[in-house]
């Protein structure tokens, strides 16, 4: 008999620790977790840094309310603006959280600058941005809203429909919020062509460009940002996931003119910046945005897309294709993932589902080649059994 309410239909299995890429039953079963809690132990399980982190600063202090100052949270903030685009931080506890206070702050901007009326957001339908009652209809997904009510001041274009983007730019339109790299929806690249062009409209239209790097932001694609590459330079930037390394932290970054619209009263958040939570992101952020921890990311992923992409024309009856960047991978299949999911799970292999038929492996960011060797055993020898 559980007490926790039914919202997650979960697999009958716990576990009592974890090591690395690694956790662990009661009764010491081993299995190999490349979901990470879905994109957010960069650092895998017991990061002995980590361990040490926390530890020192809770014998310090856990809590102050931001009507203070907050010497690790300006540390923190200082360190995101000095290796990335933003000017100004605003730290939150989650990504749906940071999300939110991304499409506060866009249409805070246009009302301090005497356009009340740019409020609407246009985004991607059916992507993910959270699970608040704005994100939700942000997202676009009738499954996530169903039962909801509605909350207004959304649009959406269907991935990669650029006629259909432009024609619902509206007169009232504040911004553009998409994924770089679409997570729960498919495991989606958008291409840096295409991250170019939409900073050129947002340019053109007078408009703000919010990109969402919630799960594909902090070192997951290789990169610190995802959209680093394409040399496309944002407006605002929500973060979470990893930055936390496993500890609840949320971010919102933005640049000096979006900043300039949040004045005192306009945003907070009770525990948002808090003293354990930015000392241990900035642990984390000392760690995975050095050029050797990014520079290993990128020899490794590639090495495990390889061998991802010979298991695809192995077994072309069973892998349709192989999606991603750096650690943020998709296995779209023809069928529908949930046996394939739980064979190799059955294996010791965790892995989770994404949009699409599509099988989401997300290991930390540290993990050993041999360990990318065991998961493509595992995923060979499910899929040879499927073929």
């Amino acid at each position: 008999m559980s007490y926790l309410a039914k919202n997650y239909n979960r697999k009958k299995i716990s576990f009592v620790r974890g090591k690395g890429s690694y956790l662990y039953t009661a009764t010491g079963a081993k299995y190999l977790d490349f979901v990470q809690g879905i994109a957010v132990n960069c650092l895998g399980h017991a990061n002995p840094k980590l361990i040490k982190t926390i530890n020192k600063q809770s014998k310090k202090l856990w809590h102050v309310s931001n009507a203070f100052q907050i010497p690790e949270g300006e540390k923190l903030a200082k360190k995101l603006c000095q290796k990335t685009f933003a000017d100004y931080v605003m730290f939150q506890n989650s990504g749906a959280e940071a999300t939110e206070a991304a499409i506060k702050a866009a249409r805070r901007y246009f009302y301090s600058i005497g356009k009340p009326n740019k409020t609407r957001i246009l985004c991607v339908k059916n992507s993910f941005h959270g699970r608040t009652l704005a994100t939700i209809f942000a997202s676009g997904s009738k499954k996530m809203t169903e039962g909801f009510g509605h909350v207004g001041g959304f649009d959406h274009f269907i991935f990669g429909d650029h006629k259909s983007l432009k024609k619902k730019i509206t007169k009232n339109t504040a911004a553009i919020m998409i994924e770089p790299i679409m997570g729960e929806g498919g495991i989606k690249v958008v291409p840096d062509w295409c991250l170019k062009e939409l900073r050129k409209l947002c340019n053109k239209k007078k408009i703000l460009l919010i990109l969402d790097e919630v799960q594909c932001g902090i070192s997951r694609s290789g990169n610190f940002f995802s959209f680093e590459k394409s040399k496309c330079i944002p407006d605002i930037v929500p973060i979470a996931k990893g930055i936390g390394g496993g500890f609840p932290i949320g971010a919102v970054l933005m640049n000096k003119k979006v900043a300039a619209g949040m004045t005192p009263g306009t945003h907070g958040s009770t525990f948002g910046g808090n003293p354990l939570a930015m000392a241990v992101g900035n642990a984390v952020i000392d760690i995975v945005s050095s050029k050797k921890f990014l520079k290993n990311i990128k020899e490794l992923s590639k090495y495990f897309f390889s061998n991802l992409n010979l298991l695809q024309k192995k077994y072309p009856k069973v892998i349709k294709e192989i999606r991603g960047k750096g650690y943020l991978i998709g296995i779209q299949l023809y069928k529908d993932q949930t046996k394939f999911i739980q064979k190799l799970m059955n294996k010791k292999l965790l892995t989770i589902r994404a949009a699409e038929n599509v099988v989401r492996i997300l290991p930390p960011l540290n993990v050993k080649k041999n360990e990318l060797d065991q998961a493509i055993k595992i995923i060979d020898k499910v899929c040879a059994k499927l073929k």
